[in-house]
C-alpha cells in the first residue's frame, strides 16, 4: 500500500477557510464614508463629470459651483448660469450629518430633469461613479 499523508480535518478546514477567506476579500466594496462632506464630495466629482464636462445638454447652459467647504455642516454643489455664475443658483445639492441626509431643490428639480438629477445624486451618494 502506498503512504498517503493526510492532513488532520481540523488544519485542512482551516486551510480551506483561509483560501475561501482570500479570495472573497478581493470581491468586497470599500465601506464607503457615510458622513456630509465625503457624501457631497463623491457627487461633486460624479456631476462635474456626467453633467458638465460632458457636455450633456441639459447642463450646457450653467457651471459647477461647488461649496464643499461649509462651516454650517451643509456641503453642497450648485448650478449657476454659466455667463452670469454670481446670480442665483438654478440647483442646489447639499447633505447634513452622519449619515449624510440629502436635499436638491431649484428650478432644475421642478423641470423635466428633477427626477433624472434625483436618481444620479442618490446613486452618487451610495458610492457609484458612472454615468
Amino acid at each position: 500500500m502506498p503512504f498517503t499523508p493526510r492532513l488532520p480535518a481540523v488544519l485542512s478546514v482551516a486551510v480551506a477557510g483561509l483560501i475561501l477567506s482570500a479570495c472573497q476579500s478581493g470581491r468586497e466594496a470599500p465601506a464607503q464614508n457615510r458622513a456630509a462632506l465625503p457624501t457631497m464630495e463623491r457627487v461633486a466629482l460624479a456631476a462635474n463629470t456626467c453633467w458638465f464636462k460632458s457636455q450633456d445638454a441639459a447642463f450646457k447652459p450653467y457651471r459647477l459651483a461647488p461649496e464643499l467647504n461649509s462651516f454650517s455642516g451643509r456641503p453642497r454643489i450648485l448650478a449657476v448660469p454659466r455667463n452670469s455664475p454670481e446670480s442665483r443658483p438654478v440647483l442646489v445639492v447639499q447633505a447634513e450629518g452622519n449619515p449624510a441626509r440629502l436635499d436638491a431643490f431649484g428650478p432644475l428639480m421642478n423641470g423635466a430633469e428633477g427626477e433624472r438629477i434625483r436618481r444620479d445624486v442618490l446613486r452618487w451618494a451610495g458610492g457609484a461613479s458612472g454615468c
